[in-house]
């Protein structure tokens, strides 16, 4: 089997615990931001295309509906990022413990819920479209970094993805 080689940035190459991620990832997650950003703004103050759902529901229960997907998105990203990144281990392994034990792209998930808070407290129908796009990016970036692992770690990170959703959290354990 033709071995992948994800990319690395500089200061994380010469760690052997990293699998590397998709070469686009970095500038299509800002690329998709500024595209989110725009579709709200341009919703927001020149096309009123949600003018009408912002005039029924008041600004704080958007605030308040929003809040605990701001939280558990600062949640799952920070635990992820700390989890990958926190500790240099000798080699790589399958992160099992923590948010990686509930899902398998906390940090991913923590992004998707970050603009889901936005389109919640702005009701951008634009944003929300794009939002769309985001979840399709993050599966295609995450179905990437999973074939990276399944090259470099086999059947192990095969039975993690047995066990443990991708972006969804199971209400009840596979046994």
């Amino acid at each position: 089997m033709d071995e992948r080689k994800g990319y690395k940035r500089k200061v994380y190459e010469h760690r052997k615990d990293l699998a590397g991620e998709h070469l686009l990832s970095d500038i299509g997650q800002i690329i998709l931001f500024i595209l989110f950003l725009t579709g709200l703004l341009v919703d927001k103050f020149t096309l009123h295309f949600s003018m009408f759902l912002a005039q029924l529901f008041p600004f704080y229960l958007r605030i308040l509906f929003s809040l605990p997907f701001f939280i558990l998105s600062c949640f799952l990203a920070r635990s992820g990022l700390k989890d990958v990144f926190g500790k240099q281990r000798e080699e790589l392994v399958v992160i099992k413990s923590g948010v990686f034990s509930i899902v398998r792209h906390p940090i991913y998930l923590g992004s998707i819920l970050l603009y889901f808070g936005f389109i919640i407290i702005s009701l951008s129908i634009i944003s929300f479209f794009i939002w769309i796009i985001i979840i399709l990016f993050y599966y295609f970036i995450s179905r990437y970094e999973e074939k990276l692992l399944i090259d470099k770690l086999g059947s192990q990170y095969e039975e993690y993805m047995n066990e443990v959703p991708m972006f969804l959290p199971r209400l009840y354990r596979k046994k």
